[in-house]
């Protein structure tokens, strides 16, 4: 089973600062949650996704590696975009399904929010020489921004060091932290993340207008925890699957038993993460 998409679409980066207007203050949160085992692709109807072989990438419906049921989502990387990942242009790698909650329904989800996922990662990130821009790869991208261009985001990423990281934070482009998990606060290694293995990442974000702040945990521990400005209250759409560095040559990704739920704080978020 093999993702299609059937119109183009741009993704276009931008480093700025979005607006803080609050879009919740009449919203209130009725415990919607999205879900996906990536057991069909009609999970994603209505949804825009990468066409398969788009950015030197690809992606299906696998029964490969799987966490549960029949299939997991499979995202690879077909050959480097780039010698390196210093180009003047932005060449990384794409291969996902997003999901646009703005488009359903009910709308955006009203934050804070729990996002919970499966993750299995094959891919090998080069530490490149002093002066360039490491490999990188991007397990997730959360944004309250319903335009295209996807203008304010929250990432989460790894690099060579093998932590698990929020970029982004807490505005775009920046990378500074209440907390996160390096070999100088583990020298033993015991929170990087491990390779070819199943892996459960749970996200809390709140994006909210003032006072946003996200937490990242691997497993069960966290691994970064950072303020995030410029959120309007409500998270608007998300991708998950592959999207890494254009250097990298080659490597895959599965995710399963993905969920999105709307939850009133951290305390709650807390009594569901293993």
């Amino acid at each position: 089973m093999r993702l299609s998409c059937g119109f183009l679409f741009i993704l276009i980066p931008v480093i700025m600062s979005c607006c803080t207007t609050s879009l919740a203050d009449d919203l209130v949160q009725e415990n919607r949650v999205f879900e996906s085992s990536f057991e069909a692709v009609s999970d994603f109807d209505g949804f825009y996704m990468v066409p398969p072989g788009d950015y030197d990438s690809s992606h299906e419906l696998s029964t490969e590696v799987v966490h549960d049921g029949t299939y997991s989502h499979k995202a690879w990387i077909l050959s480097a975009r780039a010698a390196n990942n210093d180009g003047a242009i932005y060449l990384p790698h794409r291969a996902y399904p997003t999901i646009q909650l703005y488009k359903t329904s009910d709308g955006r989800f009203v934050t804070p929010c729990l996002v919970s996922f499966w993750a299995y990662l094959d891919m090998a990130l080069v530490d490149k020489p002093a002066g360039s821009i490491d490999d990188w790869f991007s397990f997730a991208t959360l944004s309250p921004d319903d335009s295209d261009n996807w203008v304010r985001t929250v990432v989460v990423n790894i690099t060579p060091d093998g932590y698990l990281r929020l970029v982004h934070v807490p505005d775009q482009g920046e990378q500074e932290y209440i907390f996160q998990a390096s070999t100088e606060n583990d020298p033993a290694g015991s929170k990087q993340y491990p390779y070819r293995q199943w892996v459960k990442i749970d996200i809390f974000i709140d994006f909210s207008a003032s006072g946003g702040y996200a937490k990242l945990w691997q497993n069960g521990v966290l691994t970064s925890h950072a303020w995030v400005n410029g959120g309007n209250g409500t998270l608007a759409q998300a991708h998950f699957g592959l999207y890494a560095a254009a250097a990298v040559p080659s490597g895959a990704v599965y995710n399963d038993q993905l969920s999105i739920m709307e939850i009133s704080d951290e305390a709650a978020a807390l009594q569901l993460i293993e």
